[in-house]
C-alpha cells in the first residue's frame, strides 16, 4: 500500500516540478493571478447508470474583482460498462472581454465528450479521463475571425479513503492539449468534498493552471484558483 500511495504522490509532485521549473529562466518573466470559481447545481439520477447535472457557474478573475465569465451548463453521464464511464456536456457561456477596443461580454457555446475509467485500488479511488472539446464564439462568422477551438484533455485523478473521516481529499493532474499545435495548460488541483445528507454536498478545492505556451512571448501565466462548489442529488423514483 505504501508503494502505491508513494507512485501516485510522486505523480502530483513531479508534475508540480515540472511546472515551477519555468520560472527558473531569468529571462522569463512570470505572471500571476488568483481567480474564484463557484457553481451551485442540481443533480437527478434516474437509476445507478445515468445521471444528469445541471449547474450555474461564476468565475471571477483579476485577483477575483473582475468576472471572468458565467455559464450554465448540462452534462449527461452513462455508467453502465464495468468501470468505464462516458460523457457529455454543452456549456453557455458569457465571457467578459474587458481588453481592447471593443469591450463587453460575448457569448461563447461549449461542447465536450468524455470517455473515463474508475477502479479501487485498495484505500485508493483511481480515475482517469479523455475528453475532446469543441468552443466558438455565437453570433461571429469565420470571415469575421471567428474560429473554433477543439482540444483534447487528458486528467488523472485520486481520492484517498480515510476511515473515520468525511473530509477524504483528493488530487489530480490535467493536461490540455490544443489540436493541431500542442499542450498548452497543465491544471494541477487539490480538494476534497463534505455530504450534507439530506442537502447536497459542498466541495472545496485548490487548484494551480500554467501555461505551456504563453499568448505572449516569455510571458507565461500562473493562475492560482479557489473554488467552492455545491450540489443537490435527487433520485427519480420508478414502480418494481
Amino acid at each position: 500500500m505504501n508503494k502505491t500511495y508513494k507512485s501516485i504522490l510522486s505523480v502530483v509532485i513531479f508534475s508540480a516540478i515540472f511546472s515551477s521549473s519555468f520560472s527558473q529562466n531569468q529571462t522569463e518573466i512570470e505572471v500571476r493571478d488568483l481567480e474564484t470559481w463557484t457553481s451551485a447545481g442540481v443533480t437527478m439520477k434516474l437509476n445507478k447508470d445515468w445521471k444528469f447535472t445541471l449547474s450555474e457557474q461564476l468565475r471571477l478573475k483579476t485577483n477575483s474583482t473582475i468576472v471572468d465569465n458565467y455559464f450554465t451548463e448540462l452534462e449527461a453521464k452513462y455508467s453502465g460498462l464495468k468501470g468505464f464511464e462516458l460523457g457529455v456536456g454543452l456549456r453557455y457561456i458569457k465571457n467578459n472581454d474587458n481588453q481592447g477596443k471593443i469591450q463587453g461580454y460575448e457569448s461563447h457555446f461549449r461542447y465536450n465528450l468524455d470517455l473515463g475509467y474508475k477502479h479501487k485500488l485498495g484505500d485508493f479511488k483511481m480515475g482517469y479521463r479523455v475528453r475532446f472539446q469543441n468552443k466558438n464564439e455565437l453570433g461571429v462568422s469565420e470571415l469575421e475571425g471567428d474560429e473554433a477551438i477543439n482540444k483534447l484533455r487528458i486528467k488523472l485523478g485520486t481520492e484517498y479513503n480515510i476511515k473515520g473521516w468525511k473530509l477524504d481529499p483528493k488530487a489530480s493532474v490535467e493536461m490540455f492539449n490544443v489540436l493541431g499545435t500542442g499542450f498548452d495548460k497543465l491544471r494541477l488541483t487539490v480538494g476534497t468534498s463534505y455530504g450534507l445528507k439530506k442537502y447536497g454536498d459542498i466541495s472545496l478545492f485548490y487548484r494551480m493552471e500554467r501555461e505551456l505556451m504563453p499568448t505572449y512571448v516569455d510571458y507565461p501565466k500562473t493562475t492560482n484558483i479557489i473554488g467552492l462548489n455545491y450540489t443537490y442529488t435527487f433520485k427519480i423514483k420508478t414502480n418494481d
